[in-house]
């Protein structure tokens, strides 16, 4: 944890280089070691968002350690400039996800 869901309706190239990006601004953002942080990418995704241009849809679930208004600029920001999306275009979810509920090596942690 912490885990970052990226779907957009733009085609990326260079998937592994995103996803390596965005682990290490949600690493720094969360203080949290980037070893720890997984990502996914669902590119080329139908998406509507008032018209068919560019959009974003990312999910970010962590134990602890969100600020989202903090966080959001930054990683709108890196869409924007990675991906060539609008930032009014960008949607992000944030959530806290309780200790208890989340499992890494076969067991909570907490």
């Amino acid at each position: 944890m912490p885990y970052i869901n990226i779907s957009t309706s733009v085609n990326v190239e260079d998937k592994e280089k995103i996803l390596e990006d965005i682990s290490i601004l949600v690493s720094s953002l969360t203080n949290k070691s980037k070893r720890f942080v997984m990502a996914k990418l669902d590119d080329n995704s139908v998406m509507y968002f008032n018209d068919q241009s560019p959009s974003c849809f990312l999910e970010i679930r962590s134990i602890g350690s969100l600020n989202p208004s903090e966080m959001a600029k930054p990683i709108s920001n890196f869409l924007h400039e990675k991906m060539g999306i609008p930032i009014d275009k960008i949607y992000i979810s944030f959530e806290d996800v309780p200790s208890s509920m989340w499992s890494w090596n076969g067991r909570t942690f907490g």
